[in-house]
């Protein structure tokens, strides 16, 4: 099929700007009302609230956070100590206001982070993005002046690598002219830039092919640990870790879909498929350790830190100054357990959590203490934030979050459907407790399904004001392709197995529908991202079953995404549609090329960013423009010029475009079949 929309590809040129702006300002005529002003000023009351809990990185003797509220829309880079973040009235301490920047250099800045020179804390490495896109500009700065630092460390806007090696040196990776970015559009190259050199003489210390992902260089800063490590990703999941030794590179000889990390004298092991080794098979999914020294000194019989089974999987590890903290996930529950290396790896849990609740360690600092924090949250449980000290201190509740709607007439079930294929697939239903089941109620499915990101109960503001305050009912899919269940649920969702993703969301659909508590003109579906394919897949594939879609930054033309933004880069999950063995499953799961004239499709919303470059906005244009040809009714499309892939750069441009999305999703769920 001839592809008519090419011309859409030129993300910034002027025609498709038009289009796409004549397109935006169609949808939103289309709701402006005051009750849509009244919905985007509730949301934004949320996402403005002075009670948000402030999230800290402690580094050094600050906490450290980054706040955007109304008054500061491009947000505020700040720091206080813990006995005045304790307290009722934080004292904080500003570093930087991005706003004020913006407007002394004629750039809207975003802020994209900041990494402190460890043990040193006095110099930053800041990352600021002139649209919200991914690529940013990394500049020096001092936090003692407050300022940056006159001929400081420069990298000029791209997708760049960068890290501290001292307060002199760096290493870097960037766009450093023609043939230094992969095809993905990250770095080939890692190198070395020392203070007052010119970034174009910076010394190369190792490159990879364009056809890889990228390369980064890291420098180990812990005392009496201090190590280099080179590591080359061939992909998403795969990828080569070197030791620097005088100049030369030793790999760690580990399989290469294996996850690793060192932290002092151990090396740590998180195979991705079976590992047989030094005469065991280590399953997929499993945590191991080993002595570094003694890894390379040929040895490998590993501690066996954690063994997956049917119910658990290990999200993720963190190491404290002396223990190491796991988060597993029992049924898609999270449970903390800390494992001591001093006295043979022994376990023990956490105790004075809150229960039944999605908890992740947000912050440890190895190199200061055993002082770790938590966030934990549910569907209808304001977030908390914990503090604890391994050993002494146990977990107690810092901040708490105020809650943004009425949850007390809200129940959360967890139910289980059967996929075409027999697997059992969980998902987590947010309704009224009194709950009919006949049928009648609007009802969301939210799901993703990729890249091994586990979708678990969070508290939302959003969705509680906009959606369950309504009396709609929010479901949470957990199907194939995440990382709910460890690797293996991820990779039963990989390339050519795609499909069962699919399967997946759709048997969940069907099972809201057999339950009672929706039908198919009243539930609608969800997704961003990969979770825009998914969705897109359900409009395409599975249109009977969904009376609504909304399609966010999404992937749409499997065909020629490997050309557009980043695309490259995903090849691992879902194939390479250049060869021609491949593009045959492919195919099946792409939208653009699976639209047809003469079918019944749902009303659909697209929504993108012209400044994302990562998806980029131009599958979604060309999804819309296409069904709009093909005279497709109820066929929305909005785009933001910034925001990058997070589809909205301020508080402001969020809370409209979540207004747009959930007003979209009540008038035709509801109003529309009343």
């Amino acid at each position: 099929m001839t592809d008519e929309n090419l011309w859409l590809e030129d993300i910034h040129g002027e025609a498709p700007l038009n289009w796409a702006a004549e397109q935006s300002e169609a949808t939103l005529s289309r709701f402006a009302s005051p009750g849509f002003d009244e919905l985007s000023a509730s949301l934004l009351e949320v996402i403005d609230s002075d009670d948000r809990i402030p999230i800290v990185s402690r580094r050094g003797g600050h906490y450290y956070n980054f706040w955007r509220d109304r008054e500061h829309p491009r947000g505020l880079w700040r720091r206080t100590t813990l006995e005045s973040y304790r307290s009722a009235h934080t004292e904080w301490e500003l570093l930087l206001d991005v706003d004020e920047l913006g407007r002394l250099e004629g750039t809207e800045w975003v802020f994209a982070g900041a990494k402190l020179l460890p043990h040193d804390y006095t110099r930053a490495l800041i990352a600021l993005s002139p649209d919200g896109g991914d690529a940013v500009t990394v500049r020096e700065f001092d936090l003692p002046s407050g300022s940056f630092v006159p001929d400081g460390f420069i990298v000029p806007t791209a997708k760049s690598e960068y890290s501290w090696i001292d307060r002199d040196t760096l290493y870097v990776g960037t766009d450093f002219g023609p043939g230094s970015m992969t095809d993905s559009s990250y770095p080939r190259t890692v190198r070395r830039l020392r203070r007052g050199q010119p970034l174009s003489d910076a010394t190369l210390v190792h490159e990879v092919s364009a056809a890889d992902l990228s390369v980064s260089g890291i420098h180990h800063h812990t005392l009496g640990f201090e190590r280099d490590l080179i590591v080359e990703y061939f992909d998403f999941y795969r990828s080569r870790t070197f030791l620097l030794v005088d100049g030369e590179l030793v790999q760690l000889e580990v399989p290469d879909d294996a996850d690793l990390s060192l932290r002092r004298e151990w090396l740590l092991v998180h195979p991705r498929s079976d590992w047989t080794v030094g005469g065991m098979v280590h399953p997929t999914g499993a945590l191991l350790a080993i002595r570094l020294d003694a890894f390379l000194a040929g040895a490998r019989d590993f501690d066996v830190l954690f063994v997956p089974d049917a119910h658990t999987a290990l999200e993720d590890w963190d190491f404290t100054d002396t223990r190491l903290i796991l988060t597993l996930l029992v049924d898609v529950a999270s449970t903390l357990v800390v494992l001591d290396p001093a006295r043979g790896w022994a376990r023990s849990p956490i105790v004075g959590l809150p229960a039944l609740s999605t908890v992740r360690v947000i912050d440890t600092d190895p190199d200061e203490s055993d002082e770790f924090w938590v966030h934990a949250t549910g569907f209808t449980s304001p977030s908390t934030v914990l503090r604890g000290v391994l050993g002494s201190v146990e977990p107690e509740v810092i901040r708490s979050s105020p809650a943004f709607f009425d949850a007390a007439g809200i129940d959360v079930q967890q139910h289980w459907a059967v996929s075409d294929d027999g697997t059992r697939v969980p998902y987590f239903q947010v309704a009224p407790r009194d709950l009919v089941l006949d049928g009648s109620h609007p009802t969301l499915l939210s799901g993703y399904g990729g890249f091994q990101a586990s979708r678990l109960p969070e508290y939302s503001g959003i969705v509680g004001r906009a959606w369950l305050e309504r009396g709609g009912v929010f479901v949470l899919a957990n199907i194939r392709g995440g990382g709910e269940f460890g690797p293996g649920w991820h990779t039963a969702a990989l390339k050519a197995n795609r499909p069962r993703a699919y399967e997946d969301f759709a048997a969940i659909a069907r099972d809201l529908v057999a339950r009672g508590v929706t039908t198919a003109e009243r539930l609608g579906c969800e997704g961003r991202s990969n979770g825009g394919l998914l969705v897109g897949n359900m409009l395409t594939t599975y249109p009977e079953l969904f009376g609504a879609v909304v399609c966010g930054v999404p992937l749409l033309d499997m065909k020629r995404y490997t050309h557009l933004s980043a695309g490259a880069s995903w090849i691992a999950e879902y194939g390479d549609p250049d060869v021609a063995e491949e593009w045959e499953y492919i195919r099946t799961f792409s939208p653009y090329q699976l639209l047809r004239a003469d079918a019944a499709y749902p009303p659909v919303l697209f929504y993108a960013a012209t400044s994302d470059d990562r998806v980029g906005p131009v599958q979604a244009r060309k999804m819309a423009a296409r069904m709009q040809a093909m005279g497709i009714d109820d066929v929305l499309y909005y785009e933001n010029s910034d925001g990058g892939h997070g589809g909205a750069v301020d508080n402001a441009h969020t809370a409209r475009l979540q207004a747009l999305i959930y007003e979209f999703l009540w008038r035709a769920l509801a109003t529309s079949v009343e």
